[in-house]
């Protein structure tokens, strides 16, 4: 009777855990599409999304809603909402292939470039191809002497090694300070257009990587010493002008922790949104899943998966957490961690956040998270990843 029992249990567990993944998906269709038209209805004549007439753009806007529709299989580059949406996008265009509209230049291109590497259109072609170019020469140790220096960076006037802490990272702007999110959206686009990962410039991303990833194993900094949380913060210094002492930044913050011997220890804070956004990075740099960096990683987020705050930072950043998510645990695969189907929290999560209007609710204004816009795109973007 007992061997019975468990034949017939082992024989239903397959067919609920179908029908869990189908519902799973069939909440994050029925979310998504809710989006979409929520996007659709307030898109900008010109085209694009969260447009302000009085300046300046913000054409990664634009990008990340196009591309969060276009992750819908329903909808391809034919839609009128997608063909204005690009043609908006294109509009930023600059002359030295870069594409934004004179502000936060390296974010701008990269997840522009991102998205018009999906658009099968020879214009889009060539912008993402140029806009690749432009991001190789604004990420640190790529020096091209034919460039007029920028007196205002540090560095700029002279080729640096990889023992500089700024080594492999990109900023804002062109030279800025490096951090990790600008890093990330640089690798992603140098995934999502296709370059191998055999080239130089995401070794050189792995290795400011490596220094942002807190876990004295693979970080050699100061600030990593006696440290293994495994997740990631945000810089190797909190700006230009600390550059010698190389404290590290987390936007976090710190945390106290007692060792073995009773001595406490301040360390800088590792946060959710940048944990993903690194590992995403390692995974689409080709890292084998035993690599140290990846371990490390998966560790931190196993131990500390949440969706219904970004670990280390409440509420601040929590949609920019839940794109990162789910481009990094796709990419990852399997719908398990440690025994939890992400999938479905995350889609059940977003779907919990949408409002009446199909547009996501804002829970923090932190980095211009109450633009609604924005974060439906965000809620898109993670909606297509979750719902593979």
């Amino acid at each position: 009777m007992k061997a019975l029992f468990l034949a017939i249990v082992l024989g239903l567990l397959p067919a609920a855990a179908r029908a869990a993944d189908a519902d799973t998906h069939r909440l994050a269709r029925q979310t998504a599409q809710r989006a979409i038209d929520y996007l659709r209805s307030t898109q900008d004549a010109s085209g694009g999304w969260a447009v302000n007439p009085d300046g300046p753009g913000f054409p990664a806007i634009t990008a990340l809603a196009v591309e969060g529709m276009l992750l819908d299989p329903r909808i391809d580059g034919n839609d009128p909402a997608v063909r204005a949406g690009v043609a908006h996008v294109l509009s930023f265009a600059q002359p030295d292939g870069s594409i934004h509209d004179g502000v936060l230049q390296t974010y701008n291109t990269a997840i522009c470039v991102s998205m018009l590497s999906q658009v099968r259109t020879p214009e889009a072609a060539s912008a993402a191809q140029r806009g690749i170019g432009v991001l190789r020469r604004m990420q640190w140790g790529a020096f091209d002497p034919s460039e007029t220096p920028n007196p205002e960076a540090p560095g700029w006037t002279e080729p640096i090694d990889e023992s500089h802490p700024f080594y492999g990272g990109l900023g804002y702007g062109r030279h800025g300070r490096p951090d990790a999110s600008n890093t990330q959206f640089f690798v992603q686009a140098l995934h999502d257009a296709g370059v191998s990962t055999a080239d130089p410039a995401y070794q050189r991303a792995l290795v400011f990587l490596r220094r942002v990833q807190m876990d004295e194993r693979v970080n050699e900094m100061p600030y990593a010493r006696g440290d293994r949380q495994g997740g990631f913060i945000y810089a190797t210094v909190p700006d230009a002008e600390s550059v010698d002492s190389i404290p590290g930044h987390s936007e976090a913050g710190t945390f106290e922790e007692t060792l073995g011997d009773g001595t406490k220890v301040t360390r800088l804070r590792a946060y959710g949104s940048m944990t993903y956004a690194g590992f995403k990075s390692l995974l689409y740099a080709d890292l084998p899943p035993d690599d140290p960096r990846v371990t490390a990683a998966v560790t931190w987020i196993a131990k500390n998966f949440s969706v219904s705050e970004n670990p280390g930072l409440g509420e601040q950043g929590l949609y920019y957490q839940y794109a990162a998510m789910a481009r990094a645990l796709d990419a990852w695969g399997g719908d398990r961690l440690a025994g939890r189907d992400w999938r479905a929290e995350l889609v059940h999560a977003i779907a919990d956040l949408q409002e009446a209007d199909g547009g996501m609710r804002s829970v923090n204004d932190r980095w211009m998270e109450n633009n609604r816009d924005l974060i439906t795109a965000y809620a898109l973007v993670a909606l297509g990843n979750a719902a593979r």
